[in-house]
């Protein structure tokens, strides 16, 4: 397993990155990153069925469709993202919860229980919602990433995937609302220390480092960084975003 980092907060670079990851390499890699505001859909959503576009607009929150299904959700500096990518394992199924229990580990070393859901998402107590995750599998490897509400505005998560009027008629994958709260919230709830939203991610991060029993970070050779920015493309293209 290895962690990689990345040092870009582009929504567009870190999905195509998690595609290039998924299609091009062999390896077993964790890969963490954060990104600016933005609505990330479902490949099989329909946009105007989950995203409020004038208000996206005009607070320059980007809208950009994820290569894996399950429902729309909404990033920020406030949040981090962790996607586990693999190679199948033979007699292991993909559709296991399994892939959430490092993240799990790691937050009880901070006195912070999550449980797992019934759809592969994360809660604290209370029942509030902090990690919703999707999933991307094909003949010989697999990819789930999710969510890791630290500080993020929830007011502009509510208003961004608030829709008044839906087409029913469109076939397509709808999000499922839940009760959502900031894991910083959570902690000062608990008279816990509230880090900055960089000193948590490092933490965790490095607690995750830990985990793997590795001696570093890793990040994208320069090359590697060339063929993410050819594949970015796809996800920057209006076509594919509002394919739906």
């Amino acid at each position: 397993m290895k962690i990689i980092h990345s040092q870009s907060n582009s929504p567009t670079f870190n999905l195509a990155a998690e595609e290039f990851l998924f299609s091009e390499r062999q390896d077993d890699v964790l890969f963490l990153y954060v990104n600016e505001p933005s609505v990330i859909i479902g490949s099989n959503q329909a946009i105007r069925n989950e995203v409020d576009l004038a208000f996206c607009a005009e607070n320059n929150i980007q809208i950009v469709r994820r290569m894996s299904g399950g429902g729309a959700v909404y990033h920020d500096l406030g949040n981090l993202n962790y996607c586990f990518i693999s190679n199948k394992t033979q007699g292991q199924s993909s559709l296991s919860t399994d892939f959430l229990l490092p993240i799990v580990n790691v937050f009880d070393t901070m006195n912070i229980p999550l449980e797992i859901g019934k759809r592969k998402d994360l809660w604290l107590p209370g029942g509030f919602k902090i990690s919703g995750t999707a999933s991307h599998i094909s003949k010989n490897r697999e990819l789930h990433h999710g969510t890791l509400l630290y500080n993020t505005d929830l007011d502009k998560l509510k208003k961004s995937l608030f829709v008044r009027s839906k087409n029913i008629e469109i076939k397509a994958i709808p999000s499922v609302p839940s009760t959502v709260k900031n894991i910083r919230t959570f902690l000062e709830e608990q008279n816990y220390e509230a880090y900055s939203a960089i000193d948590f991610f490092q933490l965790v991060i490095e607690k995750l480092r830990y985990m793997f029993d590795l001696e570093n970070i890793s990040s994208f050779s320069e090359k590697e960084k060339a063929e993410i920015n050819s594949l970015e493309t796809k996800y920057q293209s209006l076509i594919w975003t509002f394919k739906k």
